[in-house]
Order: structure tokens, then C-alpha cells, then sequence
């Protein structure tokens, strides 16, 4: 069975190990989760399972999803998420997940949408240096020379300002410093995208699947 659940990114702190030394963690509120639907190999080409996280009220849910929910036995959802797995036959529909199923030293990968900061240049955005202040420059801030005289277009891939953030990014090998089953809370060393409040998907980790 693949380790994996829905949670909210509360914030960070930190806390001590045995040698008191500092640990910056993420502290997040994960679970309890649903299983809403379990996709197989034979009737859906592929195996999945789709986690409910955070209920909602049931006038706030239109009547397809309505039918959704009741189909699986759970109360409506607010979040809704497919989470490819091995085998899913080990899952059932109405499945409870929680928390517990991670340990403290267990490596997992965290996925989030990044913080959105909107239009930015290209100094903000991808770190380029600015032009001369003096001697009469007036190009400080632009992105610079964007293709050839012979090509006369632009090339693809070429860096320039646009959006910034409110792209998903997934934090791989981040190590479980703590999990506490009865508060739904799981600390996790480090930073994990996105802001305060934000959902955050945690699966067990795909290059170190062993505690450590």
C-alpha cells in the first residue's frame, strides 16, 4: 500500500532533538482523508485512488458531485485529489486515512502549488543583472538582446518577464521529524511550497522508501 494523504500547511517552527540541536520544520495538519473512488487496472486502464480532505456542507455541493459522495458513502468534500498508486485493490471506497501511517524517519515527497507574486521582471524573476546606473545608460532593468539580426524573432525558451510563482512544485526526501496521530499534525524538515492554509499533497518518498 502507497503512503499517502491530503494536508493543510499550518506554518513553521522549529523544535530540538536529543542532542538540542535546532530543526526548522513545516507543520502540517494532515487527514483524516477519504477514499472517494478507487480507479483499477481493468475497468479504468490504470490504478488510482481519489482522497476527500476537509468536509463541507452538502448545499454547497452540486447534484453530480452529490451523487458522487453518496456512491462512496462519505460526506461531501472540500478537496478532491487522484493519487496514482501501485495496487488498488488494498483501498475501498469510504477508506479512512490518517496520519498514523507515517512515523517519525520516514522520507516522503510534498507537492503544493508555489506562492503566486504576479508580473515580475527579469532581474525578480530569473536573477538577471542590471545595466550601468551612469555614464548616460538608460537600460537598467530590461532583459537584455532577445535573438539575431539574421533569425529576426525571438527564440523559444528565451527567459523574460511573465508570472511569477502559482506553479505546482513538488520538495522531494523531506524526513518526518514528528507525527501525532490524536492532533492530525505531521512535522517535516524543512520548507514545503506554498502559503499558510494551502493544500499540500504527501506521498512516501519515490528514492528513499525506507526509515532512516
Amino acid at each position: 500500500m502507497v503512503k499517502a494523504i491530503l494536508a493543510r500547511k499550518v506554518g513553521m517552527t522549529q523544535v530540538f532533538d536529543e542532542q538540542g540541536r535546532v530543526i526548522p520544520v513545516t507543520v502540517l495538519e494532515a487527514g483524516p482523508c477519504r477514499v472517494v473512488q478507487v480507479k483499477s487496472m481493468d475497468n479504468d486502464g490504470y490504478d488510482s485512488i481519489q482522497l476527500g480532505f476537509i468536509e463541507k456542507k452538502v448545499n454547497r455541493v452540486n447534484r453530480p458531485l452529490k451523487g458522487h459522495f453518496k456512491r462512496a458513502g462519505v460526506n461531501p468534500q472540500q478537496y478532491l485529489r487522484e493519487i496514482r498508486v501501485d495496487d488498488s485493490s488494498t483501498y475501498s471506497a469510504g477508506q479512512e486515512l490518517k496520519v498514523d501511517s507515517f512515523s517519525a524517519g520516514d522520507y516522503v515527497d510534498v507537492s503544493a502549488t508555489a506562492r503566486g507574486k504576479g508580473f515580475a521582471g527579469s532581474i525578480k524573476k530569473m536573477g538577471f543583472s542590471r545595466g550601468p546606473k551612469t555614464h548616460g545608460s538608460h537600460y537598467q532593468r530590461g532583459p537584455g538582446s532577445l535573438g539575431s539580426v539574421d533569425a529576426a524573432r525571438v527564440f523559444k525558451g528565451r527567459p523574460l518577464p511573465g508570472r511569477m510563482g502559482n506553479w505546482r512544485r513538488t520538495v522531494q526526501n523531506l524526513n518526518v521529524v514528528e507525527s501525532d496521530g490524536e492532533k492530525n499534525i505531521l512535522l517535516v524538515k524543512g520548507s514545503v511550497p506554498g502559503p499558510r492554509g494551502g493544500l499540500v499533497e504527501i506521498k512516501e518518498s519515490i528514492k528513499k522508501k525506507v526509515s532512516g
